[in-house]
C-alpha cells in the first residue's frame, strides 16, 4: 500500500546535533531513525539534499542530481581510513544551536581535502574499484557536475555566467582544455559525490530497515548558477550570453505583497517534450533511487506557472504562462511507472491544478496554520474538510513554528478565537499540541509535523522566513531533544490515533 495511515517528523540533516557544525550523515542521523522508530513515526522527510551555494538555500542547488558535501559524516572517514582521530581533534568550536554555514563549509573543504589525498595515497584496490565503477554509473549528470565546480571554484565561486566566455559558453576546446588543467579537482569532486551517496544509502537502508520511509524534495525549478542550466542551456530561457531572459515566482501571496521573485530560469516545456522529458525522467530515476516518496514543491508551475521578465526586480509584473500538464505526466509514468508524488499544492490553486492532481491520484498538502483564517469553520485545511488522500502538516520549512505562529502577530485575534472555539477550550501554551492532535486525528492518510513543533519550539527556532535573503536554513537541535518530555506524548497519540506502523 503506497499510503498506508502514518505519522512522520520534518526535518532536515543539517538540523541534526553533532560536533561539526552542521548535521550530517553520521551517529546522530541513526539516532534519529531510533527516535522515529520509538516514538512510531514511520516517515523522515527532508528538504533538497543538494550542494548549495550563496544564501545556503536548500532550494537554490548547484545540481538537481548532486548531494550536499557538507552532510558527509567525517566520523565516518575515519572508520574507513580516509581521516585520522588526530585529524579531527582540534575542532572549531562550532554554534552548537545553529549552521554558521561560511566557518562549517571552510572546514569541511579542508577535512575532505585531506581525506580525499589520504584515499589517492592508501585506498584499497577495491575502494579504487567501486569509485570508479560508481562513477561510469552516474556519468551522465557526474562529469558536468564535477567540471562545473571544479571551474566554478578556480573563479572564486563565481557564477558561470561570470566566468570567460569559452568556459561558460561550453566552447569545446576551452573545455577540453579545462578537463585536463582541472583534472585532480574534478576526480576529487566526483570523490565527494560517491561518499556522500554510500554515506546516504547506509542511513536509507538502517531506516527503511525499521520501517520507516524517506520523504525527499524536489523543486519544480532549478537554480540558474547550476551545473544543471550550464549543461543544458538548450533547455532555458536564456539570452546569448547564458542570462535568463524572464524567471519563475510566484504573485502577491500570504507571504509577501510583491510576491516571490525566485530568479529560477524557466524550462523551454517544448524543446523538453521533443526531447521525451528526458532530463526529468533522469531526475526522478535519480530521486528514486535516494528516498522511497517524492515531494514536488510548487506542483501548480505543471499547470501553469508564474513568469517574470527577469529586468523586474519583483514579481509583480508576471503572468501565468501554460506548463506542460497532463503530457508529461503520461510521459513520466509512461517510463517509470506509478510515481510515489507528494503535490505540493499551496498557494493559488485553480480548478486545473486540482484536476491535474486528482487525475493522478496525487496526494495534495493540509497545513493547519492556515485553517483558521477567514469565516471560521468554512476553510479546506481544517480537519472536518480533509479528504483521505492528502498529507496534513501542522507547518513547512515556510512557515514560523506553530508556538512562534501562535506568540507573534501571524495568529491573528481572529485566528486565535478561531481555534479555541475549534478545540473546544482555552489554549495556553500547548498550541503545538493542539494542533498535533488535530492533525493526527485527520483522515488524511499521512500527517508530518515539524521537529520544531514536536518539541515546543519558538519563532527563533524557524527554519526559512519566505523573502529574506540571508539568516534561514540554520536551524538545529541540541542533543537532549531527543529524550525530551514530548517523546512520550508524541507515542501515545500515535498509536491512539492509529498511526502507529504495522512493524515487521
Amino acid at each position: 500500500m503506497l499510503f498506508p495511515r502514518s505519522s512522520g517528523v520534518l526535518l532536515h540533516p543539517t538540523s541534526l546535533p553533532g560536533r561539526y557544525g552542521i548535521g550530517d550523515l553520521g551517529e546522530w542521523a541513526y539516532r534519529f531513525v531510533d527516535y522515529l522508530e520509538a516514538t512510531g513515526q514511520s516517515i523522515w522527510q527532508v528538504l533538497p539534499l543538494g550542494p548549495t551555494s550563496y544564501g545556503d538555500s536548500p532550494y537554490q542547488c548547484l545540481s538537481a542530481f548532486a548531494g550536499n558535501p557538507n552532510l558527509i559524516s567525517l566520523d565516518k572517514l575515519v572508520g574507513v581510513g580516509w581521516l585520522s582521530n588526530d585529524d579531527l581533534a582540534d575542532v572549531p568550536a562550532f554554534p552548537a544551536e545553529h549552521v554558521d554555514y561560511g566557518w562549517v563549509i571552510d572546514y569541511h573543504n579542508k577535512m575532505l581535502n585531506l581525506a580525499y589525498g589520504n584515499f589517492k595515497a592508501h585506498a584499497s584496490a577495491d575502494s579504487k574499484s567501486y569509485f570508479n565503477y560508481w562513477c561510469g554509473e552516474q556519468a551522465s549528470w557526474l562529469q558536468d557536475f564535477a567540471l562545473f565546480v571544479a571551474l566554478k571554484n578556480s573563479h572564486s565561486g563565481r557564477p558561470w555566467v561570470m566566468w570567460p566566455e569559452g568556459e561558460a559558453l561550453r566552447h569545446p576546446d576551452v573545455i577540453a582544455a579545462a578537463k585536463v588543467s582541472l583534472a585532480d579537482e574534478i576526480e576529487e569532486q566526483k570523490w565527494r559525490q560517491w561518499v556522500f551517496f554510500a554515506q546516504w544509502s547506509e542511513i536509507k537502508g538502517y531506516a527503511n530497515g525499521k520501517g520507516i520511509r524517506l520523504v525527499g524534495d524536489i523543486p519544480i525549478f532549478v537554480a540558474h548558477d547550476s551545473s544543471d542550466v550550464w549543461g543544458n542551456p538548450h533547455l532555458y530561457y536564456l539570452d546569448d550570453h547564458g542570462n535568463p531572459t524572464v524567471v519563475a515566482g510566484v504573485p502577491p501571496d500570504y507571504f509577501s505583497e510583491t510576491g516571490q521573485r525566485w530568479g529560477n530560469p524557466l524550462y523551454r516545456w517544448d524543446v523538453m517534450a521533443s526531447e521525451g522529458y528526458a532530463w526529468w525522467i533522469s531526475r526522478f530515476r535519480a530521486m528514486l533511487s535516494m528516498v522511497d516518496l517524492i515531494r514536488i514543491d510548487h506542483f501548480r508551475g505543471f499547470e501553469a506557472y508564474w513568469e517574470v521578465p527577469a529586468s523586474e526586480p519583483t514579481a509583480v509584473k508576471g503572468r501565468w504562462v501554460d506548463g506542460p500538464r497532463q503530457h508529461f505526466f503520461d510521459a513520466v509514468a509512461s517510463a517509470l511507472g506509478t510515481l510515489p508524488i507528494l503535490a505540493e499544492d499551496l498557494g493559488l490553486i485553480t480548478e486545473g491544478v486540482v484536476a491535474l492532481r486528482d487525475n493522478n491520484n496525487l496526494p495534495g498538502m493540509k497545513v493547519l496554520q492556515f485553517a483558521f483564517g477567514g469565516t471560521c469553520g468554512d476553510d479546506p485545511f481544517l480537519p472536518h474538510h480533509h479528504v483521505p488522500n492528502c498529507i496534513v502538516y501542522t507547518g513547512t520549512h515556510d512557515n514560523n513554528t506553530t508556538v512562534g505562529w501562535w506568540r507573534s502577530g501571524e495568529a491573528t485575534k481572529a485566528i486565535r478565537s478561531c481555534v479555541q472555539r475549534y478545540v473546544g477550550h482555552k489554549i495556553e501554551n500547548s498550541i503545538n499540541w493542539e494542533l498535533i492532535r488535530l492533525g493526527m486525528g485527520s483522515v488524511a492518510h499521512t500527517f508530518i509535523m515539524p521537529m520544531q513543533d514536536i518539541l515546543g519550539l519558538g519563532e527563533e527556532s524557524r527554519m526559512n522566513t519566505p523573502g529574506n535573503p540571508s539568516g534561514n536554513w540554520s536551524w538545529r537541535f541540541m542533543p537532549e531533544a531527543l529524550q525530551h518530555k514530548s517523546k512520550d506524548r508524541l507515542a501515545r497519540l500515535t498509536q491512539f490515533y492509529s498511526r502507529w506502523p504495522k512493524r515487521n
